[in-house]
Parts: structure tokens; sequence; C-alpha cells
């Protein structure tokens, strides 16, 4: 209606902010959803009217939501897609903006990621994103975008976009950028049900199956992935018979059915079909490393990326040697990408130990600490610091 984002979120609020304040004493409204819908539309026909907006197109809006009732209203958004965050994903992604543009304005605006998460995903300055955001915005106001849920091949045409933001939603939860916690479970939960719910609207896209498989195998370690006192245990460590062996069932029956659809492998089929060796190896000795790498070289062809390149090279560590994983990841140390990523110091540091390089690991623990924004990170890595100075001496 009012074909401007910022103005669309401020009439949101309204709408929550008058919830908040009747709801205690008239009690939750039969279709809470419907009746938000009725309060905002009507917010926008108020700020119409102040703003003097007394044309065709305001009667005719105004004349709609009045004689719609809030069940009428409920049953006018349900189409394609049945659910409401996910049909709200597919209606930001809109095509009038870049691939980049469109993650980064949903991850925002509905998915609860920080700008500043939201740029370690894109690996770039927190500002950059907050410009790409803004002028977002600014793009689907100046093209009067409107927000309708999209059919058919429009929604095919987004598809791809609402893959992303729900994989970095995923991804922010698995291994939180900041704070205090190192996983944030719920926020894995949520991108999970969202793949679910895409599997059936799209059951014929192996590439969501892909993804399903993904999150499944990964949300299967949560259990192992931190101790009782919220600490990391890195995923050598973790007791595999404490993995959830429904979830993990569940990942390699979506990856079946991602291979069955007898397209080549994408992106997140591949992730999985990585997560699925870690996922069936009895024990962490039992990986099979070569057939990881193989995988992880699939990948940097299917997507080329700096972080595929150093889980290429960690993968190569273990199938061949500590040596031949560092050569890597020395070549990577000019990626601009990566400077302040402190996940490429952490593995070199890794790798260096297993040389018996131990003051140097020191060295790299303690700059990946530096990087580090998570407080449960930065304590592991700084242990691992210390470590690396017992070894030493202890040699």
């Amino acid at each position: 209606m009012v074909r401007d984002v910022g103005i669309a979120e401020d009439l949101a609020q309204d709408a929550l902010v008058i919830a908040l304040d009747r709801w205690p004493e008239t009690g939750i409204p039969d279709n809470p959803g419907a009746w938000l819908m009725t309060t905002a539309k009507r917010r926008a026909i108020d700020l119409m009217r102040r703003n003097k907006l007394r044309d065709q197109k305001y009667v005719e809006v105004a004349h709609s939501t009045y004689l719609y009732t809030e069940e009428e209203i409920d049953q006018s958004l349900d189409g394609e897609i049945g659910d409401d965050l996910l049909r709200l994903i597919f209606m930001t992604c809109h095509p009038v903006l870049s691939q980049e543009a469109r993650v980064a304005l949903t991850l925002r605006l509905l998915c609860g990621l920080t700008t500043d998460e939201i740029a370690r995903s894109f690996l770039a300055a927190e500002a950059t994103i907050a410009q790409r955001i803004v002028r977002a915005k600014k793009t689907l106001s100046a093209n009067k975008v409107p927000f309708e849920v999209p059919e058919g091949e429009e929604l095919q045409d987004r598809l791809s976009t609402v893959l992303e933001v729900i994989y970095l939603m995923f991804n922010e939860g698995y291994s939180a950028t900041s704070g205090n916690d190192w996983i944030r479970p719920l926020l894995c939960q949520e991108a999970l049900r969202l793949g679910r719910v895409l599997a059936e609207i799209a059951s014929q896209e192996p590439e969501v199956h892909g993804l399903v498989a993904l999150m499944e195998i990964q949300s299967s370690r949560f259990k192992t992935r931190v101790n009782n006192k919220g600490e990391p245990i890195l995923l050598m460590d973790q007791n595999r018979s404490q993995w959830d062996r429904l979830l993990i069932r569940r990942g390699l029956a979506a990856l079946e059915r991602s291979r069955k659809l007898g397209r080549s492998l994408g992106p997140y089929s591949l992730q999985a079909a990585i997560s699925s060796c870690h996922a069936q190896a009895p024990t962490a000795e039992e990986t099979d490393w070569i057939r990881i790498a193989a995988l992880y070289e699939a990948l940097s062809r299917v997507t080329p990326s700096p972080i595929v390149e150093l889980n290429r090279a960690v993968a190569i560590s273990m199938a061949f040697g500590p040596a031949f994983g560092l050569q890597l990841i020395d070549e990577l140390n000019a990626e601009p990408s990566l400077d302040g990523y402190y996940l490429l110091p952490s593995v070199r540091g890794d790798l260096l130990v297993k040389l018996g390089r131990y003051d140097e690991a020191r060295t790299e623990f303690e700059r990946a600490a530096a990087m580090t924004r998570n407080e449960r990170e930065r304590t592991l890595l700084l242990n691992r610091a210390a470590e690396s100075g017992v070894e030493k001496e202890g040699n």
C-alpha cells in the first residue's frame, strides 16, 4: 500500500504496540495475524489521510480494506506458500534488487540478524552491508514495488535467493558471530523448519532437499557442540554416540531425494554430502577425508570462494598431511576478503601444532582470538594458545 519499506516497518511496529496495549485486556484474537494486518492497513490509511493523498488509489484501498473481514484478509494472504514467515521472505526477495541486496535486506528485516552478523556472512565490512540495505530500501521505494506473494515462475525465480537466506540464517545459529553463546539453536531450528516447509512446496528442486539435508545433519550435533558450561567442543572431540540419529537419518533421506532428481549436485547438496561423511563415520579416525577433499574440490568449482578453499585445505591436511594443508592456507593469506577472518589464523595454528611448530601456532591462535567477537570462541582460542606453549615446553 505505501510502497516504502521503511514506512511499512513503522506501520508494522505501530500495530504491534497497539496489540501489546489491547490484547492483555481483550485477549488474543482468534486470528492474530489477520488482526495485525487489519490494524496496520488502517494505520496506513490514516497516514494517507494525513498526507492528503485523496486520489482514486486511496479510495479503492480504503474501500477494500474496510469491507474485508479479518477472516477474509487472512484467506487473501494464503497462496502457494502456506507459512507466514516463508511467504514474507519470498515477498522481500524481489528481483528488482541484486541477489546480495535481496539476501541482506531479508536477513535484516525478517530473520533477526544484525548488520554485523550479515557482514560476516558476506565477508564484508559492516558499513558496506548497512549501505547495501539502505540502498535496497530506496530502490524498492523508488520503483514503487508491490509486495505481493509470487506465484508460478516468479516464485521459481526467487528460489535461489530464499535458499541463501535460510542457509545464512542457519549458519549464524550454528556458529554465532558475537555474544556469550557459541551456538543459537532456536535460530537453527527456525531455519530448518522453513527448509522443511519449502521442501514440501518445491519438492522437485534438488537443492531444496540438499539444504534440508545439510541442516538436518548439522543439527544432529547440537548436544555435543558445547559442554554443560556452554564451552565449545570441536568436531573431532565430540561424542558421536550422542549425535541425534533421527536427524541424521532424515538428513540422509533428504540427500537421497536430492540425488534421485537426476541433476548434478549443487552447493547445498555437496555440503550435505560432506556432512554425511562425518555422520556416517563411527569415529573421528574413520572419517573418509579423501572423499571429503574431493567433495570440496567439486564445491570449489560450483561456488568458488575463499571459505570453500579454507575448508578444502583442512580436508587435504587431514587426508594427506598437515604440510599440504599449510601450503594451501599460506596461499590464502593474500586473499583480501579473509583479512580479519579469525578462522584463517585458527586453522593455520592447528596445522602448525601438528607440525610441531608451537611458537608459531601460539601466535596464530592469539591472533585469531583477537579477531573473533564471540566470547566462547575467544576463550577456546586463548586456551589453545596456552596449550601450544605447554606442548613446546614438554618437547
